[in-house]
């Protein structure tokens, strides 16, 4: 073995060793960075200075409320510039982010409260009536809650819980951080769609945070000072990690929290907006916006989109109005994308339609992962690169979550083989670039919410006229897919298209209510499995 091996003296100290985290960024973007403009919400912008004095406010202010190092602390809110300081003051005191979906009923949120443990939710009073009701569904003790008025946007505090700004008022500009020692300590909480029941908690930690805000600059190309427009909502794998990586760069982040195309394209003309994430169904926005909505701008702006793959026709439709898109993949136990589309210049010389096409590609790993291939998930074998044999995509690297909270069994399959099983089926070209062909699960992507077909199924079961039923995605213009449900009823009961549609809203998030029935027997094996593959054939013809 090498002398070097047997070196002493080289051990790591406070000199030579610092624990990987995002709030890293912050700290020095104070520094270095403080006249600039780093937030930005209709009249609200703030200096660099004042964002890491607001964020210090909010962690000292939860100190003082009670939250110890390892705690949750739980939020309800849109991409406002409150969202993005708990974003960074929250594990500025040790305690963990757990950013809820805003779209959820309150029966899962009563879920989410009672799993993660959350000791405090800040929440928009948009989301007050629900997130009372799922206080009164919890079985555990109920967090303390924290208003968070949005008075640019005109939703103003009810007035029954303290206000965001008056716990910011308790809390000190000046509060020491409380850094991690570790980097595989916990950073963030966030639970998947529950794609198979009840969502499971995904935890991250420091490292793989950092990491991926490493990466994404050099996939991204991104400058110094660049700004961002917040579409991705803060609730889906914290912004992509990008609200985390902007002050890395001086960058400004342009909160916006009702996503139209009328405000797409008014910070892209008003603020100069040069880069932004979000699903297929922005691009589509963007390109059927009508006349009265578009803007003309004089640069060209990047966007990262995720989800289900984009059409050829719409990355065809959008990159002449002033757009460049990259396709990129991920789930949220990856902390977002972790694949890309990577440009190769001999590309660049092909007819339109061959480009747009590997345009949608699946892609190949960022520079923060080691290795994502798809392989056979029972013989763990490297399935051919012909572009043809399918295979499960299986992921490693370090912003891979550190597992599933309270789910041991779970993240034990999940990284069988010592990779982790994404659920998602695809084949690879003879480049290594991979394509995903269909979703393990029949999970829908609807508008880049995950949707289970089981949980939708379960629901229009409970109908007392349904005797069996399927759902399936239903390709649509708009959100890229939406659930179709075909149904079987009993002998002699009737119930209309409308009526069971109804009876799946009162029970299921607005997104994940059916947007078409069809009333059949359903295909059926000789040994009674539904033959879903038909039924997707029969939705893509509605």
């Amino acid at each position: 073995m090498g002398w070097m091996k047997e070196e002493t003296g080289l051990e790591k100290c406070a000199a030579n060793f610092v624990a990987l985290t995002p709030l890293s960024h912050l700290r020095r973007a104070a520094q270095i960075f403080p006249d600039r403009e780093a937030l930005v919400y209709r009249g609200t912008r703030r200096t660099y200075a004042e964002y890491h004095a607001r964020v210090s406010r909010l962690a000292s202010a939860l100190v003082k409320l009670g939250i110890e190092p390892g705690d949750v602390v739980a939020t309800l809110l849109p991409n406002i510039p409150a969202h993005c300081e708990a974003h960074f003051g929250v594990p500025a005191c040790g305690a963990v982010l757990n950013a809820i979906n805003t779209r959820l009923e309150a029966d899962t949120i009563a879920y989410i409260l009672d799993h993660g443990g959350a000791r405090v939710v800040l929440c928009d009073p948009q989301f007050l009536p629900v997130l009372a009701q799922a206080i009164e569904l919890m079985e555990g003790p109920p967090p303390g809650v924290v208003e968070v008025a949005d008075d640019a946007a005109g939703v103003h505090a009810h007035g029954h819980y303290m206000e965001y700004e008056e716990l910011l008022a308790s809390g000190d500009p000046d509060f020491a951080w409380i850094m991690p020692e570790d980097e595989w300590e916990s950073l963030a909480l966030n639970y998947t769609s529950g794609t198979t029941g009840r969502p499971k908690g995904v935890v991250y930690h420091h490292r793989g945070a950092y990491l991926m805000t490493m990466g994404t600059v050099v996939s991204w190309q991104l400058p110094r000072y660049p700004t961002y427009l917040t579409i991705v909502p803060l609730f889906h794998c914290n912004n992509w990690n990008h609200v985390w990586l902007m002050p890395m760069l001086g960058g400004r982040v342009v909160c916006c929290r009702d996503i139209t195309a009328r405000a797409i394209y008014d910070a892209i003309a008003d603020e100069g907006v040069t880069h932004f994430g979000g699903a297929p169904i922005v691009l589509n926005m963007i390109v059927h916006a009508k006349e009265g909505e578009r803007r003309a701008f004089d640069h060209v702006v990047d966007v990262f989109t995720a989800g289900a793959p984009p059409p050829a026709a719409t990355l065809a439709a959008i990159e002449p109005l002033g757009f460049t898109v990259t396709q990129v993949y991920g789930l949220t136990e990856t902390y977002g994308h972790v694949t890309e589309c990577l440009w190769q210049d001999g590309w660049d010389a092909l007819p339109e339609d061959e480009r747009y096409t590997i345009k949608a590609r699946t892609g190949v790993l960022m520079p923060m992962m080691e290795e994502i291939t798809a392989m056979d998930p029972e013989t763990m074998a490297q399935i051919p690169m012909d572009g043809a044999t399918l295979g499960e995509i299986m992921i490693r690297g370090n912003s891979v979550m550190k597992g599933y909270l309270k789910n041991p069994a779970a993240t034990a399959e999940a990284f069988r083989g010592g990779y982790f099983h994404s659920g998602d089926i695809a084949f690879q070209h003879p480049d290594g670039y991979l394509k995903i062909a269909d979703r393990a699960k029949d999970i829908i992507i609807s508008g880049g919410e995950n949707i289970s077909s089981v949980e939708v199924e379960g629901v229009l079961m409970r109908h007392p006229a349904v005797m069996l039923c399927a759902v399936v995605a239903k390709p649509d213009e708009k959100w890229g897919e939406v659930p179709c449900a075909f149904v079987e009823l009993k002998d002699g009961a009737e119930v209309s298209e409308a009526e069971l549609i109804a009876f799946a809203r009162e029970r299921l998030a607005g997104f994940k209510t059916p947007k078409a029935v069809v009333f059949q027997e359903l295909p059926k094996t000789s040994t009674g499995k539904i033959q879903k593959f038909e039924l997707r054939q029969s939705a893509r013809a509605l």
